[in-house]
């Protein structure tokens, strides 16, 4: 599916940019994603962590890169986002 057919889409999938933290499994990587949120009474800003399962199917990406994800169907009981590219590779 291209971006063409995204923006077409009545509610557009969600894209986040992340760190993989693992790539241990086959064409499964695991994105640790930061946001940042302001904390509901005290208004200080928060950074939370959260950990998405991503499908890459050739195995490209590496521990320590930084990548985009895509959202998508269901792939697996954790699997939900997809691999659209990576950004910038580890050191």
């Amino acid at each position: 599916m291209s971006d063409a057919t995204n923006e077409s889409r009545p509610n557009p999938r969600k894209v986040r940019e992340g760190v993989v933290v693992s790539d241990k499994m086959n064409s499964t990587l695991v994105v640790a994603v930061n946001e940042r949120v302001s904390h509901a009474r005290y208004g200080k800003t928060v950074q939370r962590t959260k950990k998405l399962y991503v499908h890459d199917e050739k195995n490209e990406a590496k521990v320590g890169d930084k990548v985009r994800v895509q959202e998508t169907r269901p792939l697996s009981k954790l699997k939900r986002w997809r691999l659209t590219e990576v950004v910038e590779r580890a050191r």
